[in-house]
């Protein structure tokens, strides 16, 4: 690696071909990314790398991921993504791969680019909205962290790791696979993990490793609202800069009007994502 490696993590994208009430989105995500593509085609320094980490698509068709690759063509980046509980696997891998395998198997993986060691996880749970990883994602995750052990690695999951008991289940990984991901990349072993999901812009110092979860470009939660989940118009970016001493993230929000768009129940959203069945 350089002195230093600048690249972008998006997240929560959640495309859609469909129009845009059908599609039941509180916004208009595939204008949002064409703002995002054409800020990032004037940055006078281009990143090396973009980091999308999950929900790509909002109910993960084949036509929304066609239309998500339309979408980010403009760019001509490398770009590294995962997938989350609004992806579907068959539709990602039948449009966004050029070998697409086991339409149904976990899709984590891992490259280099510009010096830096990309581990992209796959925390879905098909009809869950919490995330999990199982014991095949991790006996491959032991085994990328001890190839290429001169240069720095970043984890990628879109569901940040579980911190306490008592937190909601349906936001996070389950508190079985993050105590695991803890002693495997606990101490300093990755630079960063790069996550999505909670739709607000937030860093986690956990065992010893920073966790950086992005807005994304869907909509965002309204962290001071404390009697339920509040949504509001919100979208934004992250900018991330890898040094030998450490990542730093800088948070890029985009304009927006920050109005209520819906408020969900907390309770209910914990009884859909045991009840299974979401999309």
């Amino acid at each position: 690696m350089t002195d230093r490696v600048d690249f972008l993590l998006l997240s929560d994208l959640h495309v859609s071909h469909r129009p845009l009430a059908e599609a039941g989105l509180l916004t208009d995500t595939s204008r949002t990314l064409e703002e995002v593509v054409a800020c990032v085609d004037k940055f006078a320094k281009k990143p090396a790398f973009i980091v999308i980490a999950g929900d790509l698509t909002n109910h993960g068709e084949p036509d929304a991921y066609r239309k998500l690759g339309k979408l980010l063509e403009p760019l001509s980046l490398p770009m590294v993504m995962a997938l989350g509980n609004h992806d579907t696997r068959p539709g990602f891998r039948s449009v966004m791969l050029a070998q697409p395998g086991d339409p149904d198997a976990p899709y984590f993986h891992d490259t280099v680019i510009a010096g830096v060691h990309v581990i992209v996880l796959d925390s879905s749970i098909p009809g869950r909205i919490s995330g999990a990883l199982g014991d095949e994602q991790f006996a491959f995750l032991e085994a990328a962290l001890k190839r290429e052990p001169d240069i720095p690695k970043v984890v990628v999951c879109h569901h940040p790791p579980h911190l306490q008991d008592g937190d909601a289940g349906w936001h996070s990984l389950d508190a079985v696979s993050s105590a695991r991901l803890a002693e495997i990349v606990g101490g300093g072993r990755v630079a960063a993990i790069l996550s999505g999901h909670v739709h607000h812009d937030s860093v986690i110092h956990w065992h010893g490793v920073p966790v950086v979860i992005g807005t994304g470009l869907h909509n965002a939660v309204d962290t001071t609202y404390i009697a339920g989940l509040r949504v509001v118009d919100g979208a934004g970016f992250t900018i991330c800069t890898l040094r030998p001493s450490g990542l730093a993230a800088t948070f890029v929000p985009l304009a927006r009007s920050r109005a209520e768009l819906a408020i969900h129940d907390l309770a209910m959203l914990d009884a859909m994502d045991r009840a299974g069945g979401h999309r």
